[in-house]
């Protein structure tokens, strides 16, 4: 490791954090004399200001690795749970676990990509670098009718918004869900997926901007949340206890009255803490409101297999390809002001996904 730089996200963003649809695909390229390559680091627990922005030698990949050139980086909530210290991390480390850009260097047994190859990845910690290593069979090929950038938005949010739809609570024509934060990373996507579904999606928001971007991802009821209460809402256009399942990226704010809404048999589906974590449940509960289902499911656990992950990633390009499935980013900040991307994050100022970009 080389040396550490100030606090990262100490220079003003300017024009330079504007959300838009149409981002490059071009890896950022350095000059062959430079021999630093600077990555993010937190080597203590604590708020965004803990993030420095330091320099670090090129990594080599193992004998199963590929080392990547990062077009795009993806931030997710996780990140800032991990530097927060609620999901323990030993220290130091480099955040980051999504992204996507080009194959620089192979390792000695990997067969299934070559240098120059556009890849895309999630579970590779690291990520929030200039180039990071990434073992070979976490990374899929993006194929050619999708960006760079956008690919990296969609590795971990999308594909969780994948299996929430398809394999957690498969949703059939007609079922009623219950999407929370509807304009965020993951909402956006699983509104979208659970129309394609055949669902009828309830989603809940916090400004009248963001309802409008629910509804253009195609969700059939829209709640302020800032001006109505949710539950009262969905009662009065479904009736009582009509949801087959509620999908819950908020955590403790929303989590007791969505599961008032869920009809027998009803799931419960958290995934996120974005409010803080929900408080010990009691079984009983879940019987009294009509023998619910609650499950707290992980990314991991539905891409453990490569086939799994190569299917999931492939029919979510496959849709991205058709014009079924749009990927909106909202914010493309630079590495170096990682910490400035964690504070919009954190207070809600984002819609969509934020990019780190080199």
């Amino acid at each position: 490791m080389r040396r550490a730089q100030p606090a990262v996200g100490a220079r003003a963003l300017g024009d330079r954090a504007v959300g838009t649809l149409a981002v490059s695909t071009q890896a950022v390229r350095r000059s062959t004399e430079e021999e630093a390559v600077h990555a993010v680091q937190v080597a203590e627990l604590g708020g965004p200001e803990v993030l420095r922005w330091v320099e670090l030698d090129d990594p080599v990949p193992g004998p199963n690795d590929l080392v990547v050139e990062v077009a795009a980086a993806g931030l997710n909530f996780i990140d800032t749970y991990q530097r927060s210290g609620l999901y323990p991390m030993k220290l130091p480390y480099t955040p980051g676990s999504e992204g996507a850009g080009i194959v620089e260097a192979v390792g000695a047994d990997v067969e299934r990509f070559a240098v120059g190859d556009r890849v895309a990845w999630s579970g590779a910690m690291g990520s929030n670098a200039e180039k990071v290593r990434v073992p070979a069979h976490l990374a899929v090929a993006v194929p050619a009718g999708v960006e760079l950038d956008v690919a990296a938005a969609v590795m971990l949010q999308g594909m969780t918004a994948h299996f929430l739809v398809t394999d957690t609570y498969p949703l059939r024509t007609g079922d009623r869900c219950l999407v929370h934060a509807a304009a965020g990373g993951v909402g956006l996507l699983l509104t979208q997926m659970s129309k394609i579904r055949g669902a009828e999606v309830f989603a809940t928001v916090g400004s009248d901007a963001k309802a409008e971007l629910a509804r253009q991802a195609g969700a059939d009821h829209v709640v302020n949340y800032s001006e109505t209460d949710f539950g009262a809402a969905v009662e009065a256009i479904a009736g009582p206890k009509a949801l087959q399942v509620v999908y819950d990226g908020v955590g403790a704010a929303v989590f007791e009255r969505s599961l008032e809404l869920l009809a027998r048999r009803g799931m419960m589906v958290t995934f996120g803490n974005a409010s803080g974590p929900v408080e010990p449940v009691l079984p009983l509960l879940l019987s009294r409101l009509g023998s619910l289902y609650l499950t707290r499911p992980t990314l991991g656990d539905y891409i453990a297999t490569r086939d799994e992950l190569v299917a999931r990633s492939g029919e979510i390009f496959a849709w991205m390809g058709a014009g079924r499935l749009d990927v909106r980013v909202g914010a493309r900040v630079p590495l170096a002001d990682t910490a400035e991307a964690h504070r919009m994050l954190a207070g809600r100022q984002t819609t969509g996904k934020v990019l780190l970009v080199p």
